[in-house]
């Protein structure tokens, strides 16, 4: 399956650096933070951002459909000086007049709609990083025949660049850059294969039971627990692409009453694979990304350089022991 060329991609790796502007600038005035109906926090930075990807990809990409977070209902249904704000803040970066109606309607574009490629947008992973002043990222990826195909990457804070990073896909390999522009710069996967040399990457925020079995997982692999760092959002899978990180697990978690969401994974396993690396379900095998938002049946995800992911899986089903039967997808 051919990928997309830097050169078709451009207005989305535009449209992205231009959402991470909009983003730091929200972040530093502290802006206000709404609950959606499951409790998850959304800010305007997250409308924002989306309205930002989706105005390039109703330009450029107009057939294609679009997976994406945010709603332009939702966004109608906050404060007016907050619509205001961030209606405001999107017509002053791209430098051109912008109405609601404008805003509303690039949040809702593509929806729906049935096409060969699908745009699966996460306008602010790591929303509390966002909101405790940590990481987050702004992601975009691509599936083409329910596959990643395509993804983008951009971390205002990077351990990699002091003033972020842009990761992204061009036509079969990964690549980075800063975000102010710089020399694009290859990615590749790690070759590290010793345990006590493996780097992990997790989130920060973890449920119990997710913990648990993480630790069991990273003792029965053998890997030094002194080595893991945590960061907020999509990035983590990049560290991994980068080299700089060789293993990030997600979850498991009961999927039967919070489901994995797709655009949380679609650009990073897409950089991932690019850069010579694997992603897969708890048990090693593919995971389906055709169903939508929801990752139905997908426990958790393992992301590594490739070197390690048979002993990882294997860690896992020794790991889980009896708890096995919580990985299960439900029947």
């Amino acid at each position: 399956m051919e990928q997309s060329s830097v050169r078709e991609l451009q207005p989305l790796v535009d449209a992205v650096r231009l959402a991470c502007e909009l983003c730091r600038r929200l972040q530093a005035a502290k802006t206000g933070v709404s609950r959606k109906s499951d409790s998850s926090p959304v800010t305007i930075a997250d409308y924002g951002a989306q309205a930002l990807i989706c105005r390039a990809i109703a330009r450029y990409f107009a057939e294609d459909g679009v997976i994406a977070e945010e709603a332009g209902e939702a966004f109608l249904s906050l404060p007016p000086a907050e619509r205001e704000q961030a209606v405001r803040l999107v017509g002053k970066l791209l430098g051109e007049p912008v109405t609601e109606e404008h805003f509303v309607r690039w949040l809702n574009h593509g929806r729906g709609v049935r096409a060969d490629r699908v745009w699966v947008i996460d306008p602010i992973d790591g929303t509390e990083g966002f909101i405790q002043g940590r990481g987050y990222a702004v992601c975009v990826g691509s599936l083409v025949e329910g596959l990643p195909v395509d993804g983008i990457i951009g971390a205002p804070v990077s351990p990699l660049d002091e003033g972020g990073t842009l990761f992204f896909t061009d036509a079969g390999k990964a690549w980075s850059e800063t975000l102010e522009g710089s020399e694009p710069r290859e990615l590749h996967v790690s070759d590290r294969v010793d345990p006590p040399s493996i780097r992990v990457v997790e989130s920060y925020i973890m449920g119990r039971r997710s913990r648990e079995i993480a630790d069991r997982v990273y003792g029965a692999a053998g890997f030094d627990a002194r080595r893991i760092k945590r960061y907020d959002g999509m990035i983590k899978y990049a560290l991994v692409a980068a080299g700089a990180a060789d293993l990030f697990i997600r979850g498991p978690r009961d999927i039967r009453k919070n489901p994995h969401k797709t655009w949380d994974h679609v650009a990073g396993t897409a950089l991932v694979q690019a850069a010579g690396g694997r992603v897969s379900g708890l048990d090693g095998r593919q995971v389906d990304f055709s169903q939508g938002a929801e990752l139905r049946g997908t426990l958790g995800l393992i992301a590594s350089n490739g070197l390690i992911h048979e002993r990882v899986v294997e860690a896992m089903t020794r790991a889980a022991g009896q708890e096995w039967g919580f990985l299960r997808p439900p029947d």
